[in-house]
């Protein structure tokens, strides 16, 4: 089926319906955007194998893979109506006023959340269903009260515009602004420029590469009123892995290596594509774990072509660098837009005098670090840029004394994992899903989890209002004003 490039008159036109319907979608209460939200999860499960079978064959992922992912995007709307139906996420405080102030009355002012406006979501390459057309930056910016103009990734149109179809079923069914979504087609760049400068567009969403999304960072910061880019675009999502756990655990840390590096062909956003250790016989059997995993395991079909070619470019470009060896790769030949699972090492001093060695190669592939002594591993972690995760392997007492390396990572990374792997991020409302650029445009927010909500918002105050004119949230009595200022002291009701 062919899927045509929207015209810029389209674009045009979705941005003006958008910001019409924003002007009621805005207001509705959170009882209504949460039966909007579980419809959609609920018409995107009522489409069932045609969904299932469309997304395994654009992008080449298993039905299992599939499955799992139409789980989380449902979960996410959900877990998104649960949190607006409640609705203390406006984050509701009032200042009441005290006239008898001296030297000067203290006037009424009361804040909240509100929603910024229309957003454009870019569908993602490598989940078509959780970080695409109804995945977490859609949920989270209607769940704000924003409408959503959804880009869809041209590796699977078809399965973006059955889950618009959804969708557009649920804003049918719950009576929503026709316009609060809207879904657009584009093969190239000049839909996704148009839509990003278009005077009327808000917010952006973006899962990527780093060049895309900062190409659209730029873009939106040239605007004549710039606004903010939410991507999430490069980690390497470093494993370190200390001396004395590493020569206990040697073999049982390599395989969860494995495991973790070779999952998904190596295509997630948190794969681990740096290891870093100090050189001993326990980093030695690790290396000899992890290279006959890595060579027991077959080459995987990649999700389009593009990607295959973009692995196979940046693998080669970094097997080229001075001073790196490989470890251990597939012993299976590599088929047609496959990635072949393959772990070098290199020196900690070859590495610190080369940044192309910490560029993401974006598959199975993940380089191990050999640094002398614990100074030389100190230097490598205070080098690192910005990532989504960062984890490291060690025992209690070993960790208590090495509490500086746990605190340097705190600065580099927006999840800190403790004797386990990266992969595997878990919808909740306490995960952070962001880190330092690099890794994203805004370390400040989450991808994953409820606080994605607040990408799509700002405070807004309302000073010395009567109570007709306030917003529900802020009204006297209302059960979602959980701040209230007493004698100069904030209590939670």
């Amino acid at each position: 089926m062919n899927y045509p490039d929207a015209t810029i008159l389209e674009v045009d036109n979705a941005l003006r319906e958008a910001h019409i319907a924003f002007l009621s979608f805005k207001n509705c209460s959170g009882i209504k955007k949460a039966e909007f939200l579980r419809a959609i999860a609920s018409e995107i499960e009522a489409l069932g194998q045609e969904l299932v079978s469309a997304a395994m064959q654009e992008t080449c992922l298993p039905e299992a893979r599939i499955l799992n992912e139409r789980g989380r995007t449902t979960a996410h709307c959900r877990m998104f109506a649960t949190l607006v139906e409640e609705g203390s996420w406006v984050e509701a405080r009032i200042d009441t006023a005290i006239p008898e102030r001296t030297p000067a009355p203290k006037p009424d002012i009361r804040k909240m959340l509100v929603p910024i406006g229309p957003v454009v979501v870019f569908g993602a390459a490598n989940f078509p269903l959780a970080y695409s057309t109804a995945g977490g930056d859609t949920a989270s910016a209607l769940a704000a009260g924003c409408p959503v103009i959804v880009k869809a990734h041209p590796a699977h149109p078809k399965t973006s515009e059955l889950v618009a179809s959804a969708i557009r079923k649920a804003i049918d069914t719950t009576g929503m602004p026709k316009s609060a979504f809207q879904h657009l087609h584009g093969s190239g760049f000049a839909v996704g420029q148009a839509l990003v400068k278009h005077s009327l567009t808000k917010a952006v969403g973006f899962t990527g590469s780093l060049a895309g999304g900062k190409a659209l960072f730029d873009m939106a910061n040239q605007r004549q009123e710039p606004i903010p880019v939410f991507a999430e675009m490069s980690s390497i999502n470093p494993v370190i892995l200390l001396p004395d756990t590493l020569g206990r655990e040697a073999e049982k840390t390599g395989e969860k290596l494995t495991a973790s590096i070779t999952l998904g062909v190596g295509q997630f956003c948190t794969n681990p594509g740096l290891i870093i250790a100090i050189e001993n016989e326990g980093l030695t059997r690790f290396i000899n774990t992890l290279s006959s995993g890595i060579k027991n395991t077959s080459p995987g079909t990649m999700l389009h072509q593009g990607i295959a070619e973009n692995y196979s470019r940046k693998l080669e470009a970094t097997l080229s660098q001075k001073g790196i060896a490989i470890e251990g790769k597939s012993s299976v030949a590599v088929g047609p837009q496959q990635g072949n699972p393959l772990v070098a090492s290199v020196s900690a001093a070859d590495f610190i005098k080369n940044p192309t060695l910490a560029e993401e190669v974006f598959g199975p592939f993940s380089l191990i670090v050999k640094c002398k002594d614990l100074a030389e591993l100190h230097s490598v972690v205070n080098q690192l840029h910005g990532q989504l995760t960062a984890s490291l392997f060690g025992s209690d007492a070993e960790l208590s004394k090495h509490q500086n390396i746990i605190n340097s990572l705190v600065e580099k990374a927006g999840r800190l994992i403790i004797n386990g792997v990266p992969t595997g991020v878990e919808v909740c409302p306490s995960m952070q899903h962001g880190g330092p650029f690099p890794s994203t445009t805004d370390s400040r927010f989450s991808a994953v989890g409820t606080d994605a909500i607040k990408r799509f918002v700002r405070p807004v105050a309302f000073q010395s209002f009567p109570d007709s004119r306030l917003p529900a949230e802020l009204k006297e009595g209302n059960p979602l004003n959980i701040w209230r200022m007493r004698n100069g002291e904030w209590i939670k009701k």
